[in-house]
C-alpha cells in the first residue's frame, strides 16, 4: 500500500515558472547591487541570443529586492551570495533566452500595438486609471532606463506569455482524481535530522592544497582600475522650496515609503531637495568634463578600484567596462555629486598563489567536504535507523502547514515535498545545510474535503502546465546550448 501511494505522489511535483524581471518593482522599492564581468557587454549566449550584463544587473536587483523585502530588510551582499542570487538571476534570464530562441524559430512575434496596450495597463504609470506620459517618462529617467530597452523587455515578455499559452490544456477527470488522491495522502514518520553539528571534521591542508591545483583556475584576483576622478558637488546649489515643490509634483512616484505608498511632499523633501540640486548641477557637471577632457582641470583624486567596487555604481561599471584605456567618461552621479572618471589602466586577473587563495580555497572545500562527509554518516544512519532514536511524526499531508522539529516551517515544507514525490519508503532527504533520515511507519488515504474541490481542479491544470513548461525547458536545454563568458553564474 504503502509503495503504491508514493508511486501516485508523483503528481505533487511542482515546477516553479520563472516569470521576467519585474523591472518596474525593483526600480520601486530601490536596487539592490551586484558587480560582473563581461565580455563586450555581454555575459552569455543562449542559442542566437546575447544576455547583456546591464540586463543580469537588473535581474539580480529585482531578485535581491524581492528576497530583501521577504526578509524585511535585513538581506545584505554576503548573504545574497550565499543564497546564490546571482546564480538565480542568471539561470531566470538563461530560460527566459531559451524560450525567445524557440519563439523565434516558432515565427512568434508581437506587434508595437500589443506592447503599447501592455505599457499603458501597468498601473505605476496610470494617473486616475489613465496611462500618463510624463509619469512614465519621469520614471525611466529616474532609473537610467532608455525607453526602447523597458519596452523591449515587455516585448520579450509578451513573446514569452504567448509561447507558454501554446501549452495550455484542459485537464482530464483522471488527472484530477490522482491529484485528489495524492493531496489526500498522510504519513506517519520516524525521522532523524543530521546537520554538521554531527560531524568530527578537521580540515586536512594537504587536501585543500589538492583541491586548489586542481581547481585554481577558478581563483583569480579581481580585475582593478587605476582611475583619474574629478568631482563636481551639488550641495552647495541654490534651489527654492516652489522648485522643489515642482520637481515633486513631477516625480511624486519616485517618493514612496517601504510599502510603496507614496510620501506626501513634507516627508519627500529633503529628498526631492537633493535630487532636484543634482538635476540643476548637471550643467555644471557637463562644463567640468569639457575642462578636464582639454586639461584645464585637475583631477580630485586618483584611486585604484577593484571591479564592481562599491564606491561607484552599478551604471558607472557598466560603463567602464563599454570604455577603453585613456577614456574619459561623461559625468556619472554618485551620491549628491557627479563623477568625471578617466581610465588611466587597467589591471587584468590572473591566477592567486595558494596563500592568495587559500583562505577561499579552504571555506570552499571544507564546504564541500562537510557535504560528502554528512551524506555518508547519513548512509550510514539509515543502515542502522533505531526508532528509538528517532522522532516519530503524527499523520502529515503535503499542503497542511506542518513544522516537524527541529526543522522550520520552510525546511518542513520542502522535506515534506521531496518526500512526497519520492517512490522510497525509507531513505536520505537534504534540505538547505540539514539531512533527514527517515522511515515511513504508516501511511493511509484520508477523506477528501468537499471544499477541496475546486483547489483540486486548480492544482491540477497548474501541475500540467508547469510539468509541460518544465519538459519544455529540458528540450529547449539541448537544443540552445549556453556560452558563459564569466564564472560564478552556473554550478
Amino acid at each position: 500500500m504503502i509503495s503504491w501511494m508514493q508511486k501516485h505522489n508523483k503528481y505533487l511535483v511542482w515546477t516553479i515558472w520563472i516569470a521576467t524581471i519585474a523591472f518596474i518593482g525593483a526600480g520601486f522599492v530601490g536596487w539592490g547591487s551586484y558587480s560582473f564581468g563581461s565580455k563586450a557587454g555581454n555575459v552569455a549566449k543562449v542559442g542566437d541570443i546575447e544576455i547583456k550584463q546591464t540586463k543580469l544587473n537588473m535581474a539580480y536587483s529585482s531578485l535581491y529586492n524581492r528576497y530583501n523585502e521577504a526578509m524585511q530588510g535585513q538581506l545584505d551582499e554576503k548573504t545574497a551570495e550565499e543564497m546564490g542570487l546571482i546564480k538565480q538571476a542568471f539561470a531566470q534570464l538563461e530560460t527566459q533566452a531559451k524560450i525567445l530562441n524557440f519563439a523565434q524559430e516558432l515565427g512568434i512575434v508581437v506587434s508595437d500595438a500589443e506592447v503599447a496596450e501592455r505599457l499603458q495597463n501597468i498601473r505605476w504609470f496610470q494617473k486616475e486609471g489613465v496611462f500618463n506620459k510624463d509619469i512614465y517618462e519621469g520614471y525611466l529617467k529616474s532609473q537610467r532606463i532608455r525607453a526602447n530597452v523597458f519596452e523591449e523587455t515587455l516585448r520579450e515578455e509578451l513573446i514569452i506569455q504567448k509561447t507558454l499559452a501554446l501549452l495550455a490544456t484542459d485537464t482530464l477527470p483522471f488527472e484530477e482524481e490522482a491529484v485528489a488522491a495524492a493531496l489526500n495522502v498522510s504519513d506517519k514518520l520516524a525521522y532523524k535530522v543530521l546537520t554538521n553539528d554531527d560531524l568530527d571534521f578537521v580540515v586536512d591542508e594537504a587536501k585543500v592544497k589538492a583541491y586548489w591545483e586542481m581547481q585554481k583556475e577558478n581563483f583569480l584576483t579581481q580585475k582593478s582600475y587605476e582611475l583619474s576622478i574629478a568631482w563636481t558637488e551639488s550641495s552647495e546649489t541654490p534651489v527654492t522650496e516652489e522648485e522643489v515643490k515642482a520637481h515633486y509634483d513631477t516625480n511624486s512616484f519616485n517618493y514612496t515609503d517601504e510599502t510603496g505608498k507614496q510620501l506626501p511632499f513634507e516627508e519627500a523633501k529633503v529628498l526631492a531637495t537633493k535630487d532636484l540640486k543634482i538635476k540643476k548641477t548637471k550643467k555644471a557637471a557637463q562644463k567640468a568634463y569639457i575642462a578636464f577632457k582639454k586639461g584645464a582641470l585637475d583631477k580630485s583624486e586618483s584611486v585604484t578600484l577593484p571591479l564592481g567596487d562599491a564606491m561607484l555604481t552599478d551604471e558607472l561599471w557598466n560603463a567602464l567596462e563599454e570604455s577603453s584605456l585613456g577614456d574619459i567618461l561623461k559625468p556619472k552621479t554618485i551620491g549628491e555629486r557627479y563623477a568625471t572618471v578617466k581610465i588611466e589602466n587597467v589591471v587584468l586577473p590572473k591566477v592567486k598563489s595558494y596563500e592568495e587563495a587559500k583562505e577561499e580555497v579552504t571555506a570552499l572545500y571544507a564546504d564541500q567536504a562537510k557535504k560528502e562527509a554528512l551524506l555518508a554518516l547519513a548512509e550510514e544512519t539509515l543502515k542502522n535507523l533505531d526508532q528509538n532514536d528517532t522522532i516519530v511524526s503524527d499523520f502529515v499531508k503535503l499542503e497542511e502547514n506542518v513544522n516537524l522539529q527541529p526543522l522550520n516551517n520552510q525546511e518542513s515544507l520542502q522535506f515534506l515535498q521531496k518526500l512526497f514525490t519520492s517512490s522510497k519508503e525509507k531513505g536520505i532527504i537534504s534540505v538547505f545545510d540539514k539531512v533527514i533520515v527517515y522511515n515511513i511507519l504508516e501511511q493511509k488515504l484520508m477523506p477528501m474535503d468537499v471544499n477541496q474541490t475546486d483547489f483540486i481542479k486548480d492544482t491540477a491544470a497548474t501541475l500540467k502546465q508547469t510539468t509541460f513548461e518544465s519538459n519544455l525547458i529540458k528540450m529547449l536545454d539541448k537544443k540552445y546550448p549556453t556560452e558563459v563568458y564569466m564564472g560564478g553564474l552556473v554550478n
